[in-house]
């Protein structure tokens, strides 16, 4: 007889939804990612976890709390996310705003105004909390109202907020796993007490629909999400996604044979276009996109003295140390060893988690979701022959300072293109 295979625990289901996400994103090392932070359980879960996964990733992690000023207890919320971001240390920042309805129900007012909030936070990237029931719930909402193809279409896990990347790393997690993993961890939050009040619609559906809904069909949640991918595929066409993609960046629109030939080579594995001084450059489904360059200049090793910053003007940007106690390199190394920035040469090896061994930089690079092309200009840092440290794959764990020690936490920081 087969053996039984035992379901993923809901910690690991949250966490490989949300490194999923990260590595689709791709290209977030040295990015400013600002986390949507209420103080509800989702978004302590989101901030937790984005926390965790930074040092792998490369981004930089801040907290930002709308204050909506529409409850008596909203200075109390916006205390306890503050009092949580200096536990974490993660930088916190608080916006109030002023909502106003103008012809528009309360939900959707609040809903506008938070979304300019956020479009206004200086970041790269923009990470909602928004989970499976959140999405089930918007597309039952949106249909009700006898959306179109955009509204069936739900929100999108990957998405843009102006110029800014929008990021739902938990879009596939059903809301019982997130709860899970907040008490698996331990999380404390405060629960919103407008999410009792029926009279607001998506409470409606939440606390009445939904129930009843899962009493006859207990996967609902699951196969409106799946409707919503369905229905999104169906409103793309790719020539107006590649011309908007093209305009929002600032660039001249192609021929029509022209498109079709970039979409054309696009399509293929391994296709990069040149057009008007950039080259795209598609990889896992993702395009990537960078100013031309005739010829990458020569990078000279160099050497690390515990300095806060390092420019690395050949490669593109500079190295930034942040000390950090419990985390990062020993810095106490420093003064025992010779630290030195190199390129690779081939066959390197990290061992970024204790408990298992060491891999190869090409492997893990794979997995972290970093395009071929971009690795072989990447500094790593080493200490005498040893690698310690990779951008966006952390610090090497023969070098991790113990907790409470004193640590120097690597940063990559590249130029924006």
């Amino acid at each position: 007889m087969a053996a039984s295979r035992k379901p993923p625990s809901a910690d690991a289901t949250v966490v490989a939804s949300a490194k999923s996400l990260l590595a689709q994103a791709g290209g977030l090392r040295g990015k400013r990612v600002a986390a949507g932070l209420s103080g509800g359980v989702d978004s302590v879960v989101l901030l937790h976890l984005l926390h965790a996964l930074a040092p792998a990733f490369g981004y930089r992690l801040s907290a930002i709390h709308v204050n909506h000023g529409l409850s008596p207890n909203a200075n109390d919320w916006q205390k306890f996310c503050s009092m949580l971001c200096l536990e974490w240390e993660v930088p916190f920042r608080a916006v109030r705003v002023n909502v106003q309805k103008q012809g528009r129900g309360l939900e959707a007012a609040a809903r506008a105004a938070r979304r300019a909030a956020l479009a206004s936070v200086r970041a790269d990237a923009i990470a909602l909390a928004h989970h499976l029931d959140d999405q089930a719930e918007t597309v039952l909402f949106n249909l009700l109202r006898g959306a179109g193809l955009e509204g069936a279409s739900g929100m999108p896990a990957l998405g843009r907020l102006g110029r800014k990347l929008l990021l739902r790393p938990l879009l596939g997690v059903p809301r019982r796993a997130i709860r899970a993993y907040a008490a698996q961890h331990r999380l404390a939050w405060i629960e919103d007490e407008s999410n009792a009040d029926e009279a607001l619609t998506r409470n409606f559906i939440r606390r009445r629909v939904g129930p009843l809904l899962e009493s006859r069909f207990p996967r609902w949640r699951e196969s409106l999400a799946r409707a919503a991918r369905h229905f999104a595929g169906a409103g793309l066409d790719a020539r107006a996604m590649l011309r908007a993609y093209l305009k929002e960046r600032g660039l001249r629109a192609p021929s029509e044979a022209k498109l079709v030939e970039m979409l054309k080579q696009l399509g293929s594995a391994s296709g990069a276009i040149q057009h008007d001084g950039v080259v795209f450059r598609r990889y896992r489904k993702k395009i990537f996109l960078a100013k031309e360059k005739s010829r990458s200049p020569a990078f000279k090793p160099q050497t690390w003295n515990g300095e806060s910053k390092l420019p690395l003007s050949a490669l593109g940007g500079e190295l930034r140390f942040r000390r950090v106690r419990g985390q990062g390199i020993d810095s106490s190394l420093l003064q025992k060893h010779a630290f030195h920035v190199r390129l690779r040469s081939g066959g390197e090896r990290l061992r970024p988690d204790a408990r298992r061994p060491s891999r190869t930089l090409k492997n893990l690079f794979q997995e972290a979701g970093v395009p071929p092309w971009e690795r072989e200009r990447l500094p790593l840092l080493y200490c005498g022959k040893r690698l310690a440290w990779a951008p966006g794959l952390g610090v090497d764990a023969a070098f991790v300072s113990a907790r409470g020690a004193p640590g120097i936490v690597p940063e990559w920081c590249p130029r924006a293109a």
